[in-house]
């Protein structure tokens, strides 16, 4: 009983110090409450063992000149852009249906679209059918783990947040842009604004936000790259883990295409947020008083 006191304990403490890592890693913070109760929080430890082994420089952006592979993208932007184009016109990017996309279902609200092309293992079948030329391109480069066409509409806006993962890279490739600094993205405080043909890289798992304050739509290539790893057992935690969890969360864009158990479950969970919603909507203060007691509780009956 005494050892299993002890390692139920050093379970905290490690869960708490990588919380504590997370949330001071970044300039730009969240609350800690807001932080404990955040989805990066769950992956905390897992997290600080991918920095711990990362081999990509600190800090939020990215120099996309260490990924030489991803030069095929940029040679090939205006083809890519072709196939983008097309899907605009016939409303194929689009905002997910039947609360099944529980990866970016928060952002539909705010006038993000997408159209996916790959999701950690095969490609969607419709974009075989819709984007081949794009999709060659795409399996023509192992690091990249997943991709889609991503649409922010006039007036939309991507609230802050941080990606709950830390085993990839998010590159975006300028297609269709206002070319505008109206329309740009922080990362960690720091400014980007997309240009058509230009390509960006950044950690996602800093605090993020993003907004189109034009009246032109921005269409990029929105990419996820394998975090490059100093070690090979760390490299192939990162994949194992990655197909995995995340392979598990492949959302659909026709009916064509494969659904993940986790996007299946979440139809049934949005019921219950919906219902917080609610409550949230009519009492704050029970709302969080209900939403504190039932982490407390989670983590007792795991720790305790």
């Amino acid at each position: 009983m005494q050892i299993l006191l002890s390692v139920k304990l050093w379970i905290v403490v490690i869960f708490l110090l990588s919380t504590m890592y997370i949330h001071y890693r970044g300039k730009v913070r969240f609350r800690f409450l807001r932080q404990l109760t955040d989805h990066s929080t769950i992956l905390a430890p897992i997290n600080a063992f991918i920095y711990l082994f990362s081999k990509t420089e600190k800090g939020p952006f990215i120099d996309v000149n260490h990924f030489p592979e991803l030069n095929l993208l940029r040679e090939n932007w205006q083809t890519i852009r072709q196939e983008a184009l097309q899907l605009v016109e016939t409303s194929d990017i689009k905002s997910a249906t039947s609360y099944n996309d529980a990866g970016f279902n928060s952002f539909f609200r705010n006038g993000w679209k997408r159209f996916y092309i790959k999701w950690y293992q095969k490609a969607h079948p419709s974009a075989q059918r819709l984007c081949p030329k794009t999709l060659a391109l795409i399996e023509k480069i192992p690091s990249i783990k997943s991709a889609m066409f991503a649409q922010l509409s006039p007036q939309g806006k991507l609230p802050r947040h941080r990606d709950p993962y830390a085993g990839s890279l998010r590159y975006h490739l300028g297609l269709i842009t206002p070319n505008d600094d109206n329309c740009l993205i922080y990362v960690d405080g720091q400014a980007y604004s997309w240009r058509d043909g230009k390509d960006v890289m950044f950690d996602e798992t800093y605090i993020h936000y993003a907004y189109n304050n034009t009246e032109q739509n921005r269409v990029i290539l929105f990419c996820d790259i394998y975090r490059p790893m100093r070690y090979k057992f760390a490299d192939m935690f990162n994949v194992f883990f990655s197909k995995l969890l995340l392979a598990a969360a492949i959302s659909p864009n026709t009916e064509e295409d494969r659904t993940g158990f986790i996007n299946k479950a979440f139809k049934y969970l949005y019921a219950i947020r919906r219902l917080g919603k609610k409550i949230k909507a009519k009492n704050r203060r029970v709302y969080y008083l209900i939403k504190y007691a039932l982490i407390l509780l989670i983590i007792y009956l795991i720790f305790f």
